[in-house]
């Protein structure tokens, strides 16, 4: 994967975290406080043991003390756009006058958010439709050292018949017409570096002129798209929204349904889901976004709210079926995961439940939960360490101030006690103390 050869080199050595609690998201877990207090070895990157006590470590293993602190898994974002930061009216306008905006700088801002997630909890990300190069150019930054981000998966653009969709996402959009010119598409963002690939088969909600209900590509060409990008290899993501087009991405075997907020009228679609392994990613924050900003026209507006009912009705059908969840937060900002966790609790999930999609689901629509998601041995030592038990207050999750530290490949890269405000504020310096009668150090 593009996304693993991009990756840093992992730190050397080894590293003890020793006295936090690993929330306990694996199926048939018990109560996070219950769990007792563990030691994690991280050695080359990746998670060597868990342990139950210190006892017996490498003398010459730096130590990080979690002593009061949550431990979960790094969380994955299986739905953002960072590079649409001007569609939402994120990214800069300049005043009048003032100097237009160099494309080079769109990289740059990307970055900003890739070592904004980070602070949030965020150690992967699936990017389900980029602008231009700026993304790929990101990421390609990070494997040259220029700065710490997630992992990045990236779809390239978007597969989409000719649409109306493509004259509001002029630099997002790949129209393709016909099976052939699918699979060119198809081929077009594996040659770029994608991941993974994507394609339209219904209307988008947040665009006037398209109607979602009419799937916008015939059954042989949505067959097109799933068999070429099996066929090299990578996973195949659907945007589906009005169930003509859910129900064709589904039949064709796709490996994740973006949105599918119109599912629970089709049990036998959700059933389908369950049975071949194919993910949900809801994007219910988005949902309310439309619903509720005030900034959309009145007719996708009230779209919006009947949208957010749907997804309501969808998630709880999809739990009853036994479909596989991820969070994703179809936003631009670090923000979007937290608070996409708490939509899925307002909605139904347990605390377990969220966390859960926001880890292992996520693994598990990226198609890499064999490396990511878990907290086990063998697994990329992506952690994330709290400061409150996340199962008594979800809160406590996705938010820079309760984020203590998180661990991208064993790296320290974020967290608040790496980080000092130089103002008086609530930041606190990590700490190295003097090597220990172990010769190994303690970090606090």
């Amino acid at each position: 994967m593009p996304a693993f050869l991009n990756e840093p080199a992992p730190p050397a050595g080894r590293t003890v975290l020793v006295g936090g609690r690993i929330v306990p998201l694996e199926e048939g877990s018990d109560r996070a406080d219950e769990r007792p207090r563990r030691t994690i070895l991280v050695a080359a990157g990746r998670i060597e043991a868990i342990i139950g006590d210190a006892d017996g470590l490498p003398d010459d293993a730096r130590t990080i003390d979690l002593e009061g602190r949550w431990v979960l898994p790094g969380l994955i974002d299986a739905h953002i756009h960072l590079s649409m930061l001007a569609d939402a009216g994120r990214g800069p306008v300049p005043e009048r006058g003032a100097e237009p905006i160099r494309a080079g700088v769109l990289g740059h801002l990307v970055g900003r958010t890739l070592r904004d997630l980070l602070r949030h909890g965020v150690t992967t990300v699936r990017d389900v439709g980029a602008h231009g190069e700026a993304v790929h150019e990101a990421r390609q930054a990070t494997r040259y050292g220029a700065f710490a981000a997630p992992r990045t998966l990236i779809s390239g653009r978007i597969v989409s018949a000719t649409a109306p969709g493509a004259r509001f996402f002029t630099e997002m959009y790949r129209e393709a017409d016909g099976p052939d010119d699918i699979r060119r598409a198809v081929r077009e963002q594996v040659r770029a570096g994608a991941d993974f690939v994507k394609v339209m088969t219904t209307g988008a909600r947040s665009v006037e002129l398209e109607d979602p209900g009419p799937a916008q590509l015939t059954p042989a060409e949505v067959g097109a798209f799933v068999d070429e990008a099996h066929r090299l290899g990578v996973r195949a993501a659907a945007h589906c929204e009005g169930i003509a087009g859910t129900e064709l991405a589904i039949v064709a075997g796709v490996d994740t349904i973006e949105h599918g907020f119109h599912l629970h009228e089709r049990p036998d679609l959700l059933e389908r889901m369950a049975a071949t392994g194919i993910v949900l990613v809801p994007t219910l924050d988005f949902l309310h976004h439309v619903a509720e900003d005030g900034v959309w026209t009145p007719e996708l507006t009230a779209q919006g709210v009947a949208n957010v009912d749907h997804a309501r009705r969808t998630l709880e059908a999809a739990r009853a079926a036994g479909v596989t969840i991820a969070v994703g937060s179809d936003g631009v900002t670090a923000d979007g995961v937290g608070r996409e966790i708490g939509r899925l609790v307002a909605g139904g999930c347990s605390a377990i439940e969220a966390l859960r999609a926001a880890t292992a689901g996520g693994g598990i629509a990226l198609g890499i939960d064999s490396v990511v998601g878990h907290i086990r041995p063998g697994q990329r030592a992506d952690l994330l360490i709290v400061d409150a038990d996340p199962v008594a207050d979800i809160a406590a999750v996705g938010r820079p101030e309760t984020t203590a530290l998180v661990l991208r490949n064993g790296a320290p890269v974020a967290g608040t006690v790496l980080e000092r405000d130089p103002f008086g504020g609530a930041g606190q310096a990590m700490t190295v103390a003097t090597p220990s009668a172990r010769t190994g150090s303690s970090v606090s």
